[in-house]
């Protein structure tokens, strides 16, 4: 017998909630008779007290001990036939204490004897049921503590999960970003244009900020406008007769928590599918709005509009709609609309 998981076993078998339910059970048992029969005297109070208490260290012992069972006998069979077999002898061992010296056995006193088999019929009766009611209310706590851990190992999971994608999905947004970026450098370059240098300057200067919040799960409206300032002015030395911009901010929403590049994407979507194919240029204005608890994020292009059969959705509006999903589940929302005469509105609300 391994005596340490016995003493390990010990703590739980001593638990308030079970010898609560063992004594509650066995002094009622005991005082109506005591009252009826024996004037008041609790003998048959200490008697049935004594089973109740035998019987629940026999069930929590048989609980833990074998460690191991064969595998065609259950465990919640040895813990009833064991308290079932230990009542006898508790009850022998009882009546044989109470014998006065010199008396005889209880066996040989015919009334003792009548005694003993109404306590011990008593306690046959009633000892295996109640174990039987334990294990099944034990049973029950233990499903329900299963499947509170498993919606909580299911809900650890989704979070794990929903952050990986978040990942997945920002290493999607950085090399689209960077490309694009790149390939307008490399049209300076290939144009021989003087402002080559400045623009790469620029350029190597707004990645050293931007680039490491690729990687951040969430970040701020007021770092994500000055990255969008950034990258405009950067837009507009490379065209400064075709792009013009503003942005109006509301002071109050740059301290609210968004995913990383969002309004970036936006602007970067807008000058690539409004203004470049525009031969004129156009204007970008960013509004950025807070009305109660919700933020609207508003980026509106001059540019060549919504063209037929493209739904206007480039891949990083596509990878953006996913992003606010993960986010905010349920509760944010893009919208792309057509600005009047030409040029589009792409919109985003999530709560502040």
């Amino acid at each position: 017998m391994d005596l340490s998981a016995v003493r390990r076993g010990w703590p739980r078998l001593a638990t308030w909630p079970r010898l609560r339910l063992v004594l509650g059970f066995s002094i009622v048992l005991g005082v109506v008779p005591d009252l009826l029969v024996n004037g008041g005297q609790p003998l048959m109070t200490v008697r049935t007290t004594a089973l109740g208490i035998a019987g629940l260290l026999a069930f929590g012992v048989l609980e833990r001990w074998p460690r191991q069972l064969p595998h065609w006998f259950a465990r919640w069979v040895l813990q009833v036939l064991g308290v079932a077999l230990l009542m006898p002898l508790v009850t022998a061992v009882m009546w044989l204490a109470s014998t006065a010296p010199g008396a005889p056995v209880f066996w040989r006193d015919n009334d003792r004897l009548v005694g003993w088999g109404f306590m011990t019929a008593l306690a046959l009766l009633l000892a295996p049921w109640t174990a039987l009611a334990a294990l099944v209310r034990q049973k029950d706590a233990l499903a329900r503590t299963q499947a509170l851990e498993f919606d909580l190992q299911r809900s650890e999971l989704q979070r794990q999960a929903a952050d990986a994608r978040l990942h997945l999905l920002a290493a999607q947004v950085a090399p689209h970003f960077l490309f694009n970026t790149l390939a307008n450098v490399q049209a300076l370059v290939d144009a021989q244009s003087p402002r080559a240098s400045a623009v790469l300057r620029s350029l190597v200067a707004y990645l050293r900020a931007a680039v490491p919040r690729l990687h951040e799960s969430a970040t701020t409206l007021g770092q994500e406008v000055d990255l969008v300032q950034a990258y405009l002015e950067l837009m507009h030395m490379r065209m400064p007769d075709r792009l013009a911009f503003a942005l109006h901010i509301d002071e109050t929403a740059r301290p609210l928590a968004c995913p990383p590049m969002i309004l970036l994407t936006l602007v970067e979507n807008a000058i690539r599918h409004g203004i470049d194919p525009n031969e004129e240029g156009g204007r970008i204005d960013v509004d950025v709005q807070r009305h109660g608890g919700r933020c609207c994020v508003r980026v509106t292009d001059t540019g060549a509009g919504i063209r037929p059969g493209s739904g206007g959705l480039g891949t990083g509006l596509s990878t953006l709609r996913e992003r606010l999903d993960l986010h905010f589940p349920g509760h944010a929302q893009l919208r792309l609309s057509e600005n009047m005469p030409h040029g589009v509105c792409a919109e985003v609300e999530f709560p502040a």
